[in-house]
C-alpha cells in the first residue's frame, strides 16, 4: 500500500516547464514559416516582377543579418521585459512583414518587408529564445530540450514549405505570403497566456531539481544537479543593466577569449552552409536543372523531417559526449555533401539525391545543442547572451552566403562554385571546433580559490 500522502499524490504530474517548452516550440514553429518561404517565392517573384536573383538575395541577406544581430539584444530584452512580451511582439512583426509584402510593387520594398520587419521579428525569438527556455526552466535534460526547441524551426519548414510552394506555383505568391502571416498571429495568444519568465513565477523550481514540495517527477540517477546548479534565480538577480548594455558587456567579456572566436567563426560557416546556401538557393538551383519548384520544396521539407530527428538526437548526444567532437563530425559530413551536390542535382529525384537530403537533414542544425552547451560551459552566467552573439555570427555567415550565391548564379549561370565554396568552409569549421578550449570558467575561478585558501 502506498504511504504517499493524498495531497502529494494529487500534485501535478507534469512539470510546468514542459508546458512552457511546448508553447515555445509552437512559437518557434510559427516564426519558421517565413524561414522556409524565400526559396519557394523567389521564382514566382522573378516571374511577376523580373527582379534579379541578386536583388532578391540582398533582401534575404538583410533578413538573415538582422535575424542574427537582433538575437543577443533579444536575450537581454527577455531578461528585462519578459519572455512573453518580447516573443508576442516578435510574432506580430513577422505577421506584419509577411502580410504587408503583398502590397509590394518595387524591389526596394522587399528590403522593408522581407528584410527589416521579418528580420527583426524572427531575430527577437531566434535560437537564443530556445536557449533561454532551456537554461531557465530545466536543469536536467537541457541538451535534449535545446535539441527539441531547435527542431521547432525545422518543423516549421516541414509544415509550411510544401503548401507555400504549391500555393505560390498554382495560385500566386501573395496567398502564400498571407498564410505565413496568419500562422504567426495565431501563435500569439498561446504565448501570452502560457509562457512565463521563471519557474518561481509559478511557485516551482526548474525541472530536474529534486524537491518533494515542488516537484513530483522522479529523475533518473545521474541527472541530479549540484546545489549551485539548482539555486533558483531571485527577482533581484533578474534585474540588471539595460538590454543594450548587457548585450555589449557579454560581447566584450567573450571577445577576450579565443574560444569565442572559434565558436563564432565555425557557427558563421554553419549559417552559410544551411540558411544561406541550401535554405535559400536549393530550390532555384534545382529549378535550373529542370526540377519543378514544388518537387524541390518537397525535398527541403524532407530535410525538415530528418532535421527534427538529427537535432533531438544531437541534444541527447550533447548530454553524453564532448560537444567539440560532435561538431567536428557534423561539419565534416556537411562538407562532403556540398562537395558532391553539383553532381546530384537533376530534373528528377533519384536515390543519391535522397541520400544527400537525409544526411543533410540529420546534420542541418544538429550543431546548435553542442554549440549552446559550449557557450554555457565556457561562459557561465553570460552563456545565453554569448550564444546570442555566436548566433549573430551564424546569421552574418548566412547573409553573406545568401547574397554571394545569388551573385555567383548571376555571374556564372549556375551554383556549382557556391556549393564547392561551402564545402571548403566546412573543413575550416571542423578544425576550429576541435580547437575550442573547454573549462574556461574554472580557469577564471582558480585565482579566487587560491586567494581564499591563502
Amino acid at each position: 500500500m502506498s504511504t504517499t500522502p493524498p495531497a502529494q499524490r494529487r500534485h501535478r504530474r507534469i512539470h510546468p516547464a514542459w508546458w512552457v517548452a511546448a508553447v515555445a516550440f509552437i512559437a518557434l514553429l510559427a516564426a519558421a514559416g517565413f524561414r522556409a518561404a524565400p526559396g519557394a517565392l523567389m521564382v514566382p517573384l522573378h516571374a511577376d516582377f523580373g527582379w534579379s536573383m541578386s536583388s532578391m538575395s540582398l533582401a534575404v541577406s538583410v533578413n538573415l543579418l538582422l535575424y542574427g544581430l537582433t538575437a543577443p539584444f533579444a536575450a537581454a530584452l527577455m531578461d528585462r521585459f519578459g519572455i512573453r512580451q518580447v516573443v508576442a511582439a516578435a510574432l506580430a512583426l513577422v505577421a506584419l512583414g509577411a502580410g504587408g509584402s503583398v502590397l509590394m510593387t518595387a524591389s526596394w520594398q522587399l528590403l522593408i518587408f522581407w528584410g527589416v520587419l521579418i528580420g527583426l521579428g524572427t531575430g527577437s525569438m531566434a535560437l537564443v529564445f530556445a536557449a533561454t527556455i532551456a537554461d531557465r526552466w530545466f536543469v536536467a535534460r537541457r541538451g535534449l530540450i535545446m535539441g527539441i526547441l531547435t527542431a521547432g524551426s525545422a518543423t516549421g519548414q516541414l509544415i509550411f514549405l510544401p503548401p507555400v510552394a504549391t500555393i505560390a506555383e498554382s495560385t500566386g505568391w501573395k496567398p502564400a505570403s498571407l498564410l505565413i502571416g496568419i500562422a504567426a498571429m495565431a501563435a500569439v495568444p498561446l504565448v501570452w497566456f502560457v509562457l512565463r519568465d521563471h519557474p518561481s513565477d509559478l511557485g516551482v523550481l526548474p525541472y530536474g531539481v529534486a524537491d518533494a514540495s515542488t516537484e513530483s517527477t522522479t529523475e533518473p540517477e545521474g541527472d541530479t544537479p549540484t546545489k549551485a546548479e539548482s539555486a533558483p534565480t531571485t527577482p533581484a538577480e533578474r534585474r540588471g543593466a539595460g538590454a543594450a548594455r548587457r548585450a555589449f558587456t557579454g560581447l566584450f567579456f567573450a571577445a577576450r577569449h579565443r574560444s569565442f572566436w572559434a565558436l563564432a567563426i565555425a557557427f558563421a560557416i554553419c549559417g552559410a552552409t544551411t540558411n544561406g546556401l541550401i535554405g535559400i538557393h536549393f530550390i532555384p538551383s534545382a529549378h535550373d536543372h529542370g526540377m519543378p519548384a514544388s518537387t524541390a520544396a518537397g525535398l527541403l521539407a524532407v530535410v525538415g523531417i530528418f532535421d527534427i530527428v538529427g537535432t533531438v538526437f544531437s541534444g541527447w548526444l550533447t548530454d553524453k559526449f564532448d560537444p567539440r567532437i560532435l561538431l567536428v563530425a557534423y561539419y565534416t559530413f556537411r562538407g562532403v555533401g556540398l562537395l558532391l551536390l553539383p553532381w546530384l542535382l537533376s530534373d528528377t529525384v533519384h536515390p543519391s539525391m535522397i541520400l544527400f537530403i537525409v544526411v543533410y537533414g540529420l546534420d542541418w542544425v544538429a550543431t546548435v545543442p553542442p554549440t549552446a552547451a559550449l557557450c554555457r560551459e565556457i561562459f557561465g552566467d553570460n552563456g545565453t547572451i554569448v550564444f546570442g552573439w555566436v548566433f549573430a555570427a551564424h546569421q552574418i555567415g548566412a547573409a553573406a552566403a545568401a547574397f554571394a550565391a545569388g551573385a555567383v548564379r548571376d555571374a556564372f549561370g549556375e551554383y556549382t562554385y557556391a556549393w564547392w565554396g561551402g564545402a571548403a568552409m566546412c573543413v575550416i569549421a571542423a578544425v576550429l571546433s576541435f580547437a575550442v578550449r573547454r573549462r574556461l570558467i574554472d580557469d577564471r575561478r582558480k585565482p579566487a580559490t587560491a586567494e581564499a585558501a591563502a
